[in-house]
């Protein structure tokens, strides 16, 4: 079986897709995430002991694994300065959008939401980077071996 090289709307949807479950299970406003189901009650006087159980630690560890694997493939396809311009339009296009009206950001949980999106976008396009410039410009990017 041959796999197809370059990026599809499909693998970047779904890239976007994984990121948004990443970000949102780690953390939302809506109470439904890793910090509410752990921490919180941790630091609530629930102590860490009746906090934890084993499948909250694999929950944990799996999350773990998924963000070292976004931002590890966002900081090698980005860098540093990339990663800031992507910041950089992601708010510009937030300020464009609440400013024409589109977004009512009045409440702390609708910036919430706002900025988990963001950094979802930010971990996908860190993920998909290096098949967009491929596709735009036949270049490969590759990691340097020492």
């Amino acid at each position: 079986m041959r796999m197809r090289d370059g990026l599809s709307w499909r693998g970047l949807l779904l890239r976007l897709l994984g990121a948004v479950a990443l970000v949102y299970a780690s953390y939302n406003p809506e109470g439904l995430s890793l910090y509410h189901w752990i921490v919180q009650p941790a630091v609530q006087g629930a102590g860490i002991a009746t906090a934890l159980t084993p499948f909250k630690v694999v929950a944990a560890l799996l999350l773990v694994i998924g963000w070292a694997v976004f931002v590890q493939a966002t900081r090698r396809s980005l860098g540093t300065r990339g990663t800031l311009l992507v910041i950089a339009l992601l708010a510009a296009v937030v300020w464009l959008l609440s400013y024409w009206g589109v977004l009512a950001l009045a409440s702390s949980r609708a910036i919430a939401h706002v900025v988990l999106v963001a950094i979802a976008i930010l971990l996908a396009v860190g993920m998909s980077w290096s098949h967009i410039t491929r596709k735009l410009t036949g270049q490969v990017d590759t990691d340097e071996v020492a």
